[in-house]
């Protein structure tokens, strides 16, 4: 199969150029001017168009358990709706249950995707399970394609594991070139205030946000900059929502401690004020942690610009509002009465290109080829996909989006494609959105319409791989 695009504009992270692309089998074969049109099987004029390479979201949770329920997207509509927004890969999370190993997730997870997926994907595992057989077996990740791991500093009683685990998984991980990343929120001061709200009566949803404080994720995230510095052990800290939690990140990486930050488009947009309405409307956008106020909504767009934080993903993990509907999971209404029993997450996956591009690259916060790097580029570079994908160079996927400028698009829960029944952004009218999409030379999406199919999306193995962005 050999296709040619001609007439736009590739944006990458480091160029802005005016060439034409050959793709050969899947592959990016050249980049150039003029080529031969006779043999071509398709020729796509992208004419006042960019070509951007796709998407990367490095953190999504598709099919999870959670909560008393499971998250609404599976490995095929979640991996649709992602294409529809110009995301071609994604790593997901294979959670470890107690007395089982890392290995045992990861093959219950490549299950799950098996004969669904339609995008590529791989996997991180979380690390749940604080025995001294799960540090040693992370060696072994890597016969099955991983090369990342989490630790949770919250979720006490489930996830989260003691400080003493989460040094020996950093030390353990960065000997065999592994990655290292932690969800950072005080665990127990956030059990202590829950307990102390609840028996207070304080149920409301804005009350999430109380056991969830900038104070609480920053003195975690400042905690597990700290651990680099013992360690010296490169740490990836996902979904980083406070001013505070991004200065210690900050304050790391000027020490050059191998540290990297992470934060999530609904923090570029969403407020503490989103989660404490009068009524149940918030639930929709409780997740951990949650979004906090406007100064650290501004203080995300800074790091976002200094590259205090090197990636925007989604934590993609959606619920229903409304569960109770015939032939839906159990959702958001399992909070009915507390705060406190809403499943954690909110969904995104569609929306963070489109979302990230109107609110960054319109607006002068960020330019086009650093939109290209947070999204794509550096994902791909961190966690071992790069220069397979990430950008657009002869061998590289060919993952591409031909983006449209200046197509005005108005999202809403009734036009998504997601699963689930709300939208964070709705009603927001965004200028740019994904005109054609292609994942390894195939079209997955053209001018609104689904190409696409379940089985196509493949697992990409990551080696031992360490890059410090």
């Amino acid at each position: 199969m050999i296709t040619i695009i001609k007439n736009g504009t590739i944006i990458t992270a480091g160029d802005t150029i005016g060439a034409d692309i050959l793709i050969e089998n899947g592959l990016i074969s050249a980049i150039g001017k003029d080529f031969p049109e006779a043999g071509a099987d398709e020729v796509i004029d992208a004419s006042g168009m960019y070509i951007m390479p796709g998407g990367i979201d490095p953190h999504t949770h598709l099919d999870m358990p959670f909560g008393g329920t499971v998250s609404s997207d599976d490995f095929f509509t979640g991996h649709k709706a992602a294409a529809f927004g110009g995301t071609t890969c994604h790593i997901d999370f294979a959670i470890q249950q107690k007395g089982h190993s890392m290995i045992d997730a990861i093959k219950t997870w490549k299950k799950k995707a098996e004969g669904k997926a339609a995008i590529d994907y791989s996997f991180h595992v979380a690390l749940t399970d604080p025995v001294e057989s799960s540090v040693e077996e992370i060696p072994n990740l890597l016969t099955e394609g991983v090369s990342s791991l989490k630790i949770f500093m919250a979720y006490k009683g489930a996830f989260q594991v003691d400080d003493t685990t989460f040094m020996k998984a950093m030390k353990k991980s960065a000997a065999h070139g592994l990655t290292t990343m932690v969800h950072a929120e005080n665990g127990d001061a956030i059990a202590l205030l829950t307990e102390e709200l609840l028996k207070a009566g304080n149920t409301a949803m804005g009350y999430h946000n109380v056991a969830h404080s900038a104070a609480i994720e920053a003195e975690a995230t400042a905690r597990a900059v700290s651990f680099v510095e013992i360690t010296n052990a490169p740490l990836y800290i996902v979904h980083i929502a406070c001013k505070d939690g991004l200065e210690a990140v900050r304050n790391g990486r000027r020490k050059g401690l191998p540290v990297m930050g992470e934060t999530c488009v609904q923090y570029t947009y969403l407020t503490d004020q989103h989660i404490a309405t009068a009524d149940f409307e918030g639930a929709k956008y409780i997740c951990s942690p949650p979004p906090k106020s406007k100064d650290d909504q501004i203080a995300v767009w800074e790091a976002l610009r200094d590259n205090t934080v090197q990636t925007v993903a989604t934590d993609h993990c959606p619920f229903w509002f409304d569960g109770t509907k015939e032939g839906r999971t159990p959702g958001k209404e399992l909070g009915k009465e507390s705060w406190a029993k809403v499943p954690n997450g909110v969904p995104g996956i569609e929306d963070r290109l489109p979302v990230m591009w109107h609110l960054g690259v319109n607006s002068g916060k960020i330019s086009p080829n650093r939109f290209v790097e947070i999204t794509s580029t550096n994902p791909a570079k961190i966690f071992g996909l790069y220069p397979q994908k990430g950008t657009i160079s002869v061998g590289a996927h060919a993952d591409l989006v031909i983006f449209d400028p200046e197509k005005e698009h108005t999202i809403s829960a009734e036009t998504h494609h997601m699963n689930v029944d709300y939208n964070c952004y709705e009603g927001m009218t965004v200028k740019g959105w994904p005109k054609q999409v292609m994942v390894r030379g195939k079209t997955l999406v053209k001018d609104g319409e689904w190409l696409g199919a379940q089985g196509y999306g493949e697992f990409i193995p990551r080696k031992s791989f360490n890059k410090i962005v």
